[in-house]
């Protein structure tokens, strides 16, 4: 397939594989294992299985490799690996790669499943982590030693929007010999450019805004082919973290109309935070579009764009937080984001409930704090929900 393609062109084409039928869509191939034609060709695939040659589905499939193909083309690496959900991808990149005694230097300010992994999965098997915060340079540069793996942060994090400066970091981590992995969900595989700035490995929940239509559970990682094929790949396939077929032929469906869903999105995000700013009942409004993010320039610079999420502080606190909820009509009381449905979640009580307060007060995540995922309606007619439903809180 050709690299010099632009965006919409390779996530239609980009990695297709036509069956001898020279099927239009992209084929589902709905089978758990491959027949051989010889005893002697079974021996040889399980020595080593040719670029178009699988073995059983835990292992790859031809619907999950054009997935794989599309994305690592629209990331911009050489190589991916599908999982079975967002943190899969997570678990199975930092996993697979550490081992005890090695020492890794996380942003503070993640998912709580993130943090999970990092405090209680990883640190049980003898990982050590240092935890610092993800704006603070010299705080990464205080952190990262010889000794350190690996780095890992969000790029924009969940839920209150703070940006990692990518080449930053990742100066200070190569500098050591350490790998960069990015958790880079909120920036989107169409606003990133993580690998040009320095990210060794990229990870996605591919349920959002890849598939972006609440069908399915998904995730990858992405990175060079001996990443991928000789670290990755291996712990994936044999502790059962692999994509569906099915996931993934909903996902490259979906990717049909990703950059197209993405940009319209933000555009809409940019116009709710526009409106919500400066309203007498938010303490704050949170959107790196915004020129009144702290970190405005990054988010340009970085992404070229404030992204499809903003979040906003109701100054009241929880039950006003709640009654605003409750009175929205249009936007969706869940805990996903990156759908084509617009989301509206309390971090609080829902994503981020496990952390204890002096954490969630560290973190900004108050009792007020609503993270809003933008979807497809029309800007005006969200915007309008949103305003009634803060007359009510």
């Amino acid at each position: 397939m050709s690299q010099d393609w632009k965006t919409r062109t390779k996530l239609v084409h980009e990695g297709l594989r036509r069956s001898q039928y020279g099927e239009m869509a992209e084929a589902i191939f709905l089978t758990q294992g491959f027949v051989y034609p010889t005893a002697e060709a079974a021996e040889a695939r399980f020595i080593k299985a040719g670029e178009d040659e699988f073995i059983y589905a835990r292992y790859g499939n031809p619907t999950t490799r054009m997935f794989e193909d599309r994305i690592a083309a629209l990331e911009g690496t050489e190589d991916a690996f599908a999982t079975a959900s967002g943190m899969a991808a997570v678990n199975g990149a930092l996993t697979s790669m550490l081992r005890a005694g090695d020492h890794v230097v996380s942003s503070r300010a993640l998912f709580g499943s993130c943090l999970y992994i990092l405090e209680e999965v990883l640190t049980r098997y003898g990982v050590r982590v240092t935890f610092v915060d993800g704006d603070d340079l010299d705080q990464w540069r205080a952190a990262v030693t010889p000794g350190t793996k690996a780095v890992f942060f969000e790029s924009m994090s969940n839920p209150t929007l703070q940006l990692v400066d990518i080449r930053s970091v990742a100066e200070i981590a190569h500098a050591v010999g350490a790998l960069v992995v990015v958790d880079n969900v909120f920036a989107t595989p169409i606003f990133s450019r993580a690998v040009e700035q320095g990210a060794d490995v990229i990870v996605y929940s591919t349920t959002k805004h890849i598939d972006g239509q609440g069908r399915a559970l998904g995730g990858v990682i992405c990175g060079t082919r001996d990443f991928i094929r000789k670290v990755a790949e291996p712990y994936m396939k044999h502790t059962g973290g692999s994509m569906s077929p099915f996931t993934a032929w909903m996902h490259l469906n979906g990717m049909a109309t990703l950059d197209l869903r993405c940009r319209a999105m933000a555009d809409s995000a940019a116009r709710v935070a526009t409106a919500l700013q400066g309203h007498a009942k938010l303490a704050r409004v949170i959107y790196p579009g915004l020129a009144s993010h702290p970190q405005h320039d990054l988010a340009m610079a970085q992404m070229g764009s404030g992204g499809t999420l903003v979040a906003f502080d109701i100054a009241a606190g929880k039950e006003a937080a709640f009654r605003f909820m409750n009175a929205l009509h249009i936007a969706s009381i869940s805990n996903n984001l990156g759908d084509a449905k617009t989301i509206a979640t309390h971090p609080a009580t829902t994503t981020h409930q496990r952390l204890p307060q002096d954490q969630k007060d560290s973190l900004g995540i108050t009792p007020g704090l609503i993270r809003l995922s933008v979807g497809l309606e029309d800007a005006g007619d969200l915007i309008a929900d949103l305003m009634q439903a803060l007359d009510q809180a």
